[in-house]
C-alpha cells in the first residue's frame, strides 16, 4: 500500500520527457491547447496536397538559403577571378558572381544546394499558382475565408519579387539584362520614373548598391513577410476549419476526415520527404541557371536569348506586345506610354481584380453566408468561364513574353506573333469565357440525365415488342448526393417600380449594375436546374428503378 510519502518518489521516477512537457503545461498551458488541436479533423482530398506542396517547397528554399548565405559575398566591388572554374580565370568580375562560382565549384555541396533553392522556389510559385486556382474554381474563397485569399495572393505576389532579387544575386550576364529591364519600368513611371530610379540604384545604372540592397530585401525582408503571412495563413485554416467536397455526411457545421494526430500528421510528414526527394532529384538531373556559361554582367553585352523565369513572363509579354508609343508634353519631358501603360496600369489592374474577386463576387451575388463546402466548377460557370480566361490571357501573354524563341524555334514570324498576342489580348479571352460556360451547363446537363436515368451501362436490351434500349444502372445514394448537393442561386432583382403607395421607387445606377451582373452570374442560361425530388421519383417509379 503506498502512502503520500511514496509521491515524490514517483514523481522523480517519471520519464525526463514527460516533466520538461509538466513543466511547460504549468507555463504555456499545452495540454489544454493539445487537446483542443490536435485532435482537428483535415479532409482528404488529392487537391488539397497543393497547398502542403508550397508549404513545403517554401520550407526547402529557407533551409537551402541559410546554407547558400554563409558563403555568398553580396558585393560589386571588382576582384580577379583565380578559383577553381578554369575558363574564368583571369577575368574581372563582380565579388557576387565570384562567390556564386566559388559556391558552385569550390564549396561541398553548394551547386546542389543552389539547384535545390532555384528548383524549389520555381515549384514553390507553381504550387501557388495553381493551389489559389484551386481555391478559386472551387469558391474556398468565399466568406470567412476572403482574408485567407488576400493573404495567398499577397504570398504569390511576393514570391515573384523574391524569385526575381534571388536570381538576380549573382550578378551574371542574364540576371543583369533581367535588372536593366526593370531600370526601364522603373524609369516609364510618369514624373517620378528617374527619382525612383535614382533611389533603388544609388545612382546612374548599374551603380554600386543594387546587388547588397537585393541581398538584403531577398534573405531578410521578403522572407520575413512571407514567413509572417504563412503563419496567419494556417492559422486561419486551423481557426475556419478546412473545407471539404460535398459528400454524405458532410455539411457546413462539420467536417468529415482524418485527426492531425497521428494520421495526418504521419502523412504530411512522409509528404514533406516525398517532395524534398522529387525536387532533389530534379535539382541533381535538370542544370538550372548556370551562371559559369553566361558570364558576369557587362552593361554594354545583352544575351539574345535572355528571358525570364516563367512567372515574370507575362509582365514582359505585355510590354513586347505593346506599340512603342510615345508622348512628348510641353517643356521636353517625354512619356514612355509603350512601357507605362503595360506595367502602370494594366499590370496593377489585373493584380488588384484577382486580389478583390471574392468582395466583387460577393457584392454581386449578395451572398454574405458562410461556406465550407466547396463547389464543383461545373456549378459555377460564371466563375469558372472568368478563371479560365484569366488563365488564357496568363498563356498567350506568356508567348509573348518569349516571342523571339517561338520566331527562332518554329521559323515563325516575329511581327506576326507579336500581332496575334495583340488581337489574342481582347479577343482570346472573350471567345474562352465562352466555350467555357457551354462547357460547364453542357456538364450540367449531364449531371442532371444521370440523375433522373442512371448511368449508361453499354447493355442493349430487346423489348417483347422489338425495340432496342440501353439499360441505365441507378446511380448510389453517394453519386446522387454529389451531383445534386449544390444550390440553385436567384439572381438580385431591383423590384417593383413603385412602392406599396404608388410612388416611384429611387433605383440608383450601382443597384440596377448589381443586379444585371447579378443575372449575368445566376439568371437564365447561366445554371441548368438540377432536378427536384418529384421528378426523380416520377422517373424511377415508371421506368422500373432507372433501366
Amino acid at each position: 500500500m503506498s502512502t503520500a510519502s511514496d509521491a515524490p518518489k514517483r514523481r522523480g521516477k517519471a520519464p525526463a520527457g514527460e516533466r520538461v512537457a509538466d513543466w511547460a503545461d504549468g507555463r504555456l498551458g499545452v495540454y489544454s491547447l493539445a487537446k483542443a488541436n490536435m485532435r482537428k479533423i483535415f479532409p482528404d482530398h488529392w487537391s488539397f496536397m497543393l497547398g502542403e506542396v508550397c508549404l513545403y517547397s517554401f520550407i526547402i528554399i529557407i533551409l537551402t538559403g541559410v546554407y547558400l548565405t554563409l558563403f555568398f559575398n553580396p558585393s560589386m566591388a571588382e576582384v580577379e577571378y583565380h578559383g577553381a572554374y578554369v575558363p574564368m580565370q583571369g577575368v574581372h568580375m563582380s565579388q557576387a558572381y565570384a562567390s556564386t562560382l566559388d559556391i558552385s565549384f569550390d564549396v561541398r555541396g553548394g551547386l546542389l544546394m543552389r539547384q535545390i533553392h532555384h528548383w524549389a522556389a520555381l515549384v514553390f510559385l507553381v504550387g501557388m499558382f495553381v493551389h489559389m486556382m484551386r481555391v478559386f474554381f472551387t469558391g474556398a474563397f468565399r466568406k470567412p475565408r476572403e482574408i485567407n485569399w488576400l493573404f495567398g495572393f499577397l504570398l504569390l505576389v511576393l514570391g515573384m519579387f523574391t524569385g526575381f532579387t534571388g536570381y538576380s544575386l549573382p550578378d551574371d550576364l542574364l540576371s543583369g539584362t533581367g535588372i536593366r529591364f526593370m531600370e526601364g519600368a522603373v524609369l516609364s513611371v510618369p514624373v517620378v520614373g528617374t527619382y525612383l530610379s535614382f533611389f533603388i540604384f544609388g545612382g546612374e545604372f548599374p551603380g554600386t548598391d543594387i546587388i547588397p540592397r537585393f541581398f538584403v530585401a531577398h534573405v531578410l525582408l521578403l522572407p520575413g513577410i512571407m514567413l509572417g503571412l504563412v503563419v496567419a495563413h494556417l492559422i486561419l485554416v486551423f481557426y475556419h476549419k478546412h473545407t471539404q467536397f460535398a459528400g454524405p455526411g458532410r455539411t457546413e457545421k462539420n467536417v468529415v476526415g482524418m485527426p492531425l494526430l497521428p494520421v495526418y500528421m504521419a502523412k504530411a510528414g512522409g509528404f514533406f520527404f516525398l517532395v524534398f526527394g522529387v525536387i532533389s532529384v530534379i535539382a541533381a538531373t535538370f542544370t538550372i541557371n548556370p551562371i559559369w556559361v553566361l558570364g558576369p554582367y557587362r552593361p554594354d553585352q545583352v544575351s539574345t536569348n535572355a528571358q525570364p523565369d516563367w512567372y515574370m513572363g507575362f509582365s514582359e509579354g505585355l510590354i513586347r506586345a505593346m506599340p512603342a508609343w510615345e508622348m512628348v508634353l510641353p517643356g521636353g519631358y517625354t512619356l514612355n506610354l509603350g512601357v507605362a501603360i503595360p506595367l502602370v496600369v494594366i499590370f496593377p489592374l489585373i493584380l488588384t481584380s484577382i486580389a478583390v474577386y471574392p468582395f466583387i463576387e460577393s457584392w454581386i451575388t449578395g451572398d454574405k453566408r458562410e461556406h465550407h463546402i466547396l463547389d464543383r466548377p461545373r456549378n459555377a460557370p460564371t466563375r469558372t468561364a472568368f478563371g479560365a480566361a484569366w488563365i488564357s490571357l496568363y498563356f498567350l501573354l506568356l508567348v509573348g513574353g518569349g516571342n523571339d524563341l517561338w520566331a527562332t524555334h518554329f521559323n515563325l514570324s516575329i511581327n506576326a506573333i507579336t500581332w496575334f498576342v495583340r488581337i489574342g489580348f481582347f479577343l482570346l479571352p472573350v471567345v474562352v469565357f465562352i466555350v467555357t460556360k457551354r462547357i460547364c451547363l453542357g456538364l450540367q446537363r449531364r449531371d442532371r440525365e444521370k440523375v433522373l436515368h442512371g448511368r449508361e451501362s453499354g447493355i442493349i436490351k430487346r423489348l417483347p415488342h422489338g425495340e432496342f434500349v440501353e439499360v441505365h444502372e441507378p446511380l448510389s445514394q453517394e453519386q446522387l448526393h454529389t451531383l445534386t448537393a449544390h444550390e440553385q442561386y436567384k439572381p438580385l432583382e431591383i423590384g417593383p417600380e413603385t412602392d406599396e403607395n404608388g410612388v416611384r421607387r429611387k433605383v440608383g445606377p450601382v443597384q440596377k449594375l448589381r443586379a444585371r451582373l447579378s443575372r449575368g452570374y445566376y439568371g437564365e442560361g447561366s445554371q441548368v436546374p438540377k432536378p427536384t425530388a418529384e421528378e426523380f421519383k416520377e422517373l424511377t417509379s415508371s421506368h422500373g428503378h432507372g433501366h
